[in-house]
């Protein structure tokens, strides 16, 4: 095999010729001269389309980063001329070795977007001897590229989960959509509004947005105004545990006022008591401390209202422990219970859950909850640590779609 060979077939590249190598005798760089083959050059092709277009001229020497060398890093050095395209007009011709527009060759790309994942951005920056901010663009690039060529991935769902998570300061999020059945990320997008949430039916299309069996959310409203405009056929499905967490927020309110009544009638003794039971009212029963028994044990005997909220906020939970649609007979127990409590914040969400009594009565008879959007949103919140100091949310959507969307490959030259 001739040293040209070796090179084009070490750099992962096809229907190139090697024309020259030297090393810089300034920077530790080695610089390849190449060019397509001679059936490439005789039918150049638009960079962006790839449809067959005429020259237009003789361009630019340019060149393309590659993977290292040992010790030197890699350019690859080429006159590449710019073509007419019926589409795009005059544009700069596809090569081979890279994608338009980058500034590295394909297995470059490919090599960052396995690692990026996966590893630290010093690792990364330092080992492939590239800025973080290059990562992102080099991400974004390549989950264009594989985003119209895995074909149709949104084919044959039927049951989702929507939500939303924070991805920087100043109420910044993303929408999210998941599907139940293989655990993958369908959609993540910036926003978190009806119009974000139309997008993704605009992509799913009309026909499959019908077939759509279940959908699980939080109780947003515009989940639930987009999901019943475009998916009428779907069961929504409002997740248990954000209606448990409505029932601690209920408690705590409870708490507070009968903390600051006994603070501002003088009882300081059964405000400092009250003061410290926080985690006693909210733990499971079988996760308290002996310390914290003893607390709820003195609340029971001496404060009625909290603990009559506390076992309000208990037997709510569980409603929604595993069971089927005999389960919606105790939810509608405990409103009739909460309704007379005489605690203001419980009857208030009584009337709450009123309000959402059918879509949690689709989680308990279908068993469907955002359990899956949920940790879907822990795994993007590490992502969205890791890569922290990318300046683009696209960026940052194509590195948890390459993560968590099925997008992975492996690394170049390993099948």
């Amino acid at each position: 095999m001739s040293s040209a060979n070796v090179l084009t077939r070490a750099a992962g590249v096809e229907r190139t010729v090697v024309e020259g190598v030297y090393v810089h005798p300034v920077d530790p760089v080695k610089v390849v001269s190449v060019r397509p083959d001679r059936r490439w050059e005789r039918r150049p092709r638009c960079g962006i389309c790839h449809q067959r277009a005429p020259l237009y001229d003789r361009g630019r020497r340019r060149r393309w980063r590659s993977l290292n060398d040992g010790l030197l890093r890699v350019y690859f050095e080429a006159e590449l001329p710019g073509v007419t395209c019926p589409d795009h007009g005059v544009v700069i011709a596809a090569v081979p070795w890279a994608r338009h527009g980058a500034g590295h060759t394909i297995t470059f790309d490919e090599t960052v977007a396995w690692f990026a994942p996966g590893a630290s951005k010093k690792l990364v920056s330092v080992f492939l001897r590239i800025n973080w901010h290059t990562v992102g663009s080099i991400l974004t690039r390549v989950m264009a590229e594989r985003d119209g060529q895995d074909g149709d991935r949104l084919a044959g769902i039927t049951r989702i989960g929507i939500d939303e998570v924070s991805f920087a300061k100043g109420q910044k999020y993303l929408t999210v959509v998941v599907d139940h059945d293989s655990g993958r990320l369908l959609y993540v997008v910036e926003g978190r509004s009806k119009t974000t949430l139309r997008r993704f039916f605009d992509l799913l299309g009309t026909e499959r947005s019908h077939a759509l069996t279940h959908v699980s959310a939080d109780g947003a409203e515009w989940i639930a105004a987009v999901v019943a405009e475009r998916a009428s056929n779907a069961k929504l499905c409002l997740d248990p545990f954000h209606v448990v967490k409505w029932a601690g927020d209920a408690l705590d309110t409870v708490r507070r006022q009968v903390w600051n009544t006994a603070r501002r009638s003088g009882m300081k003794a059964v405000a400092a008591q009250l003061k410290d039971c926080r985690y006693a009212l909210w733990k499971k029963p079988e996760d308290l401390t002996e310390r914290q028994r003893a607390k709820l044990s003195l609340i029971q005997a001496t404060n009625k209202p909290l603990y009559r909220a506390y076992l309000l906020k208990e037997q709510l939970r569980k409603v929604f422990a595993p069971g089927g649609a005999e389960r919606v007979h105790l939810l509608d127990a405990w409103l009739a219970w909460a309704s007379r409590s005489k605690l203001p914040s419980f009857v208030k969400l009584a009337r709450t859950i009123r309000a959402y009594r059918t879509d949690i009565a689709n989680a308990l008879t279908y068993r469907v909850t955002n359990a899956r959007v949920e940790s879907m949103n822990a795994k993007i919140r590490l992502l969205i640590r890791r890569a922290y100091g990318f300046r683009s949310v696209e960026a940052l959507r194509a590195m948890i779609l390459l993560c968590l969307a099925g997008y992975t490959r492996p690394l170049p030259g390993r099948t």
